[in-house]
């Protein structure tokens, strides 16, 4: 078992973009419409909170989210939140 207080799972980088949870977080712009693309590319941007073009959502940073970015990146643009 681990010592109680100590810290078990992950580990995170800190580049000292943190929220007050000591999460990072981003903010993700649709800026390109994702008709003509694939079903799955679709649903990656339904996924991430986004509705219609010029949408913004503001979204904790974690790997998974990272990996749905780069799915759809030639759709969104993406900027860390201060």
């Amino acid at each position: 078992m681990a010592a109680q207080g100590a810290k078990v799972g992950r580990q995170t980088r800190d580049n000292g973009q943190r929220t007050m949870d000591g999460e990072r977080r981003v903010r993700i712009t649709l800026v390109k419409s994702p008709i003509g693309y694939s079903q799955r590319q679709k649903a990656t941007v339904r996924a991430l909170g986004l509705r219609r073009l010029h949408d913004t959502v503001e979204q904790v940073d974690t790997p998974a989210l990272r990996g749905m970015i780069q799915k759809v990146s030639h759709l969104v643009l993406v900027e860390e939140v201060p």
